[in-house]
Formats: structure tokens, C-alpha cells, sequence
């Protein structure tokens, strides 16, 4: 039979509110009184539940606040990076609590429910949206908030984590550019989180700043799902207007071009050069991409979040993570 803390309170000689203060290392408590309790402990071998430290202490945990699953299937970024967060949190004996939700409104009631509930000690955000009253509501509740992704405003608990987007696409599209392409389309993703717009405009900022025309026909919001990824791959591909070359900002918007392009008969790089943001090697022919570092993101975000439950004298507010371009043969050398 499991012993209790009235147990340890009744060999000890002392209250039940003595036995809670000395378990949860209170100073309001005699030194005498502390050790009464700690020696009553050792002779019976009590094993205190986390169930019960947690609802004095709060639980040893963190959240992971993703998109909801209808937006995240398929691509790779979601389910390597939560593998990489939940391997760092094991090494910290702390568990992983993994919330999805249909809105903003809803996600933000679930992060609020949780916070007040003592159920989580840190949060890490898996996309960064682009209307950051989110995080301005969040701030206020003193509990640290990792960001994998861009974080515009200024807040006192909320860091960032990122790779630098805008630059990446830049130099993705100066690649093409130098390859003698002039005729080239992005496909992006819905511009309400900060990654896809600063994919976007370091895309367009290449194009202006060679001189290049926007064609808003190839300029395509491509969803998030396979789904409107592939319709507006076919879209694209199937105009009489065709670009020489796509950029896609992700890996759904490369596959579905791939995908088209296989079922059209458009020869890559022959008739299509492709270039992207993803981390897919099985491709032919091979991407030439910019390779996003999801276990790296992972890992450095999750030790900032620990960093920052712990107090560590870190007075960082972002990280940037390097990424790799990767030059490959999907893109076409035009004389």
C-alpha cells in the first residue's frame, strides 16, 4: 500500500500543510520541522505521484502548438520537427503535449486554458503568424514562447528561432535569374504567417531589383494542402503564357509541379526549370533547392525554450539558423 502524506505527517508529528511545504522546498517552514519531515519520508519510502507534484508545482511539460493536421499532412518540415523538439524534451525528463486547432481564436483559448491550468512551462510555435496580436496576449502570462519562424514585435517572453526566409528566396531566385531566366512564376503559400511572406517579397525584390516585370498570372496562392497545390500547379503549367522557370516555397508546391509536369508530358529542365525550399531527395530530376534544416530548428528551439524555463543568464531574444542551397539539375542553363 502506497503511503500518503497524512502518512509522513503522522510519523513525522507535524501538519499535512508542513509535509506540503517541506516536499515542495517552501522557506516557510523550520529547519527542525523540515527535517522531521524528510526523515519520515526515508523510513517510509515515499514515492510522491507526479500527478500530485504537479498541482502544487505545476506539470514538467511543454506544448507544441502547431496547424491544424487538414494543413500539416504531407509535409515533412511538421513531422521532423516535432520529432526533433520531443527527442530534446525527453532528455529534460519533460513531456510533450501536442495542440492543433481549427483557428487562431481556438488556438489561443487552448494555449490560455493550458497556461492557467499549470499544465505546461513552455510553449514552442511551429508557425509564426503574421497578425502577432496572438503573441501580444500571450506575453502576458510570464511563460516563456519559442517561435520557429520570425517574431516582428517587441515582448517581454516570446523569442524567435529562425532561418533567414527573405534572403533565401532571393538567392534562390538571383540562381535562376543567372541562369538566363527571365520568365519565372512563384508558387506561395496564404500570406498570413511571416515565412511565406518574406519568401514572397525577397522573390519579387529579385525580380525588381534585375529590372524583371510582376506577372501577376504567375504569381499563384497555392494553399496549403495537395489538393490546391496541384490545381494551381496545373494552372500554371497549362497556360498559353508559361514561365520558363517556378520558384515554390515549399515542399508541397515543389511535388505538385513535379507531379503536373509528369502528367503533361513537360520535360524538366528541358521545358520547366524548377527551383524550391524543400528537403525532398527522391525527385528526378534532382531539386536544386535551398534545404531547410528542420532537426537543427528543432533541437536550437527547443534548447532556447529550456534555456529560458530555466533561468539561464541568456539574454537572447532570436536565433538564425544557416541553411544549405543545394545546386542540383532541375534548373536549365538558357544561352
Amino acid at each position: 500500500m502506497a503511503h500518503t502524506i497524512y502518512d509522513i505527517a503522522r510519523v513525522a508529528g507535524v501538519s499535512k500543510s508542513t509535509v506540503s511545504r517541506a516536499l515542495n522546498n517552501k522557506s516557510n517552514i523550520s529547519d527542525e520541522a523540515r527535517e522531521r519531515v524528510l526523515l519520515a519520508v526515508q523510513q517510509l519510502d515515499y514515492q510522491p505521484s507526479k500527478l500530485a507534484r504537479a498541482l502544487s508545482a505545476g506539470f514538467d511539460a511543454i506544448m507544441v502548438v502547431s496547424r491544424s493536421t487538414k494543413t500539416t499532412v504531407n509535409n515533412p518540415f511538421f513531422s521532423g520537427i516535432i520529432q526533433a523538439i520531443s527527442t530534446k524534451a525527453e532528455e529534460e525528463n519533460f513531456d510533450v503535449i501536442l495542440q492543433t486547432s481549427k483557428n487562431s481564436e481556438e488556438e489561443l483559448e487552448k494555449c490560455i486554458t493550458k497556461i492557467k491550468g499549470r499544465m505546461i512551462k513552455g510553449i514552442i510555435m511551429l508557425t509564426s503568424p503574421s497578425d502577432e496580436d496572438f503573441f501580444k496576449q500571450l506575453d502576458s502570462y510570464n511563460i516563456p514562447i519559442v517561435v520557429i519562424g520570425k517574431v516582428d514585435g517587441d515582448y517581454q517572453n516570446v523569442f524567435s528561432v529562425d532561418t533567414n526566409n527573405y534572403q533565401d528566396s532571393y538567392d534562390l531566385t538571383n540562381y535562376l535569374i543567372e541562369q538566363g531566366h527571365r520568365d519565372i512564376a512563384c508558387l506561395h503559400s496564404p500570406l498570413d504567417y511571416h515565412v511565406s511572406i518574406d519568401r514572397l517579397e525577397g522573390f519579387k525584390q529579385c525580380l525588381k531589383d534585375y529590372g524583371l516585370p510582376l506577372n501577376d498570372e504567375w504569381i499563384i496562392n497555392s494553399g496549403y494542402t495537395d489538393e490546391s497545390a496541384h490545381q494551381a500547379a496545373k494552372t500554371l503549367l497549362l497556360s498559353k503564357n508559361r514561365p520558363s522557370a517556378v520558384m515554390a516555397i515549399d515542399d508541397l508546391k515543389v511535388i505538385s509541379l513535379y507531379k503536373v509536369a509528369a502528367e503533361t508530358g513537360i520535360s524538366i529542365p528541358g521545358e520547366l526549370s524548377i527551383a524550391g525550399f524543400s528537403n525532398t531527395s527522391f525527385l528526378s530530376p534532382s531539386l536544386t533547392r535551398i534545404e531547410i534544416p528542420i532537426h537543427e530548428l528543432g533541437e536550437a528551439g527547443t534548447e532556447f525554450l529550456f534555456a529560458k524555463i530555466k533561468k539561464n543568464k541568456n539574454n537572447a531574444v532570436e536565433m538564425t539558423i544557416p541553411t544549405k542551397k543545394i545546386i542540383q539539375d532541375s534548373v536549365a542553363h538558357l544561352k
